[in-house]
This record gives C-alpha cells, structure tokens and sequence, in this order.
C-alpha cells in the first residue's frame, strides 16, 4: 500500500465510526466510478471510429448517471 493511503487510512482509524462508514462508502463508490469510467473507455477502444471530445463525455455522463440510479 502506498504511503500516503497508509496516512489517511490511520486519519480515519481516529474518526468516530459513522464518519468512518460514510468514507467507506464514498470510496467504493469512487472506485466503482473509475471502474466504470475505464470500462467505457476500453469499450471505446474495442470498437473504433471517431468520437469528438462531447460524444465522449456524453457518454461517460450517461452511464454514470445510470450507475448512480442503480445504487440508489
């Protein structure tokens, strides 16, 4: 683990319990974020063509916004 995860992690040790669930959760769900983020991409990729700048963030917006409504 890198050093400075090491550091907030032991931040958060000192945290009452309930800060420390939401920060829990709010983690994973950056990290389910960049998962899905990197997905689209790579599914980008897999297929070709040409996208502008807008078609890509469009895209990226959209299926976050679905994530978002699945975990709600």
């Amino acid at each position: 683990m890198v050093k400075t995860l090491e550091r907030a992690l032991a931040e958060v040790a000192a945290l009452p319990e309930s800060a420390q669930e939401q920060l829990g959760r709010d983690l994973l769900a950056y990290v389910a974020k960049l998962r899905s983020l990197r997905q689209t991409v790579n599914d980008s990729i897999e297929r070709g063509g040409s996208f502008t700048d807008e078609d890509v963030e469009s895209s990226v917006a959209a299926r976050l916004d679905a994530w978002e409504r699945k975990r709600s």
